[in-house]
């Protein structure tokens, strides 16, 4: 008798355990105890305050192997990247000392609930480029998509929880870096599918950094406070809601 039920093709076997064990690494790792200041721009202030309380999520809703691929694949490009720009003379920093084993540069505020971490600070380039420093860098790899858009209309109306990570950094870093709010930022975004580059120079937002601070504030005080914030939209087919990480478990609570 003829077996014509498919059989996983070795790629595919192979595959499988490569996703398994990142699955398997990411869920061991410990949760964040703490508000990323990357994620304050987002628009949902109830998703960020589920992110803050580690609440779990939807079931399925977990970051799968292949996202975690992506993810993996963003962090590597990124090194390429500070490889590329201190090879062009840029002095750029991303640990103390510029050593493997030194800390990442960062912010914490709030006793703590409050963190960022910088992709780098640069503290000298060449003349030609006539770049203040010292000046934050914010480093992200995007699909061809959302490259293009980035490029045609810039960071702060393309991509503007980037934008809201930017002057927030800008911002809490002046206690360790003094004046790297008076230069504008370097943002470079690499675009995945053809490694092409666009560097963009955004000035400080002092307006957008303390609206900002004052959202991250209003998430902690009413997470303490057991009240629970308000969703970005009242209706479920809003696109940020139907693939949001926790979509059920929200709209099954009072708005």
């Amino acid at each position: 008798m003829l077996d014509f039920n498919h059989r996983p093709a070795f790629g595919e076997r192979l595959n499988a355990l490569v996703d398994s064990h990142l699955v398997a690494d990411n869920a061991a790792r410990s949760p964040r105890d703490y508000l990323g200041g990357s994620r304050v721009g987002a628009s949902c202030e109830r998703a960020l305050q589920f992110e803050f309380t580690a609440t779990p999520k939807d079931e399925n809703a977990d970051f799968s192997g292949r996202t975690l691929r992506i993810f993996a694949m963003g962090h590597a490009l990124e090194d390429l990247a500070i490889a590329w720009l201190r090879g062009a003379g840029l002095d750029l920093f991303t640990r103390t000392g510029n050593r493997p084993d030194g800390e990442q540069f960062g912010f914490s505020s709030a006793g703590g609930r409050l963190r960022g971490h910088v992709d780098g600070i640069i503290a000298g380039a060449p003349a030609a480029l006539g770049l203040r420093v010292p000046a934050l860098w914010e480093c992200k790899t995007m699909n061809a998509k959302n490259w293009r858009e980035t490029v045609s209309k810039g960071v702060v109306l393309s991509k503007p929880v980037y934008a809201a990570q930017i002057a927030l950094y800008q911002a809490y870093m002046e206690a360790s870096v003094p004046s790297i709010s008076a230069a504008p930022a370097l943002f470079t975004a690499i675009n995945k599918d053809t490694a092409e580059l666009h560097h963009e120079l955004v000035p400080f937002d002092a307006e957008l950094a303390q609206r900002m601070s004052d959202k991250a504030v209003r998430i902690l005080s009413a997470t303490d406070a057991e009240e629970l914030l308000p969703r970005f939209t009242r209706t479920r087919e809003h696109f940020e809601c139907r693939f949001c990480s926790w979509a059920t478990r929200c709209w099954e609570m009072p708005q």
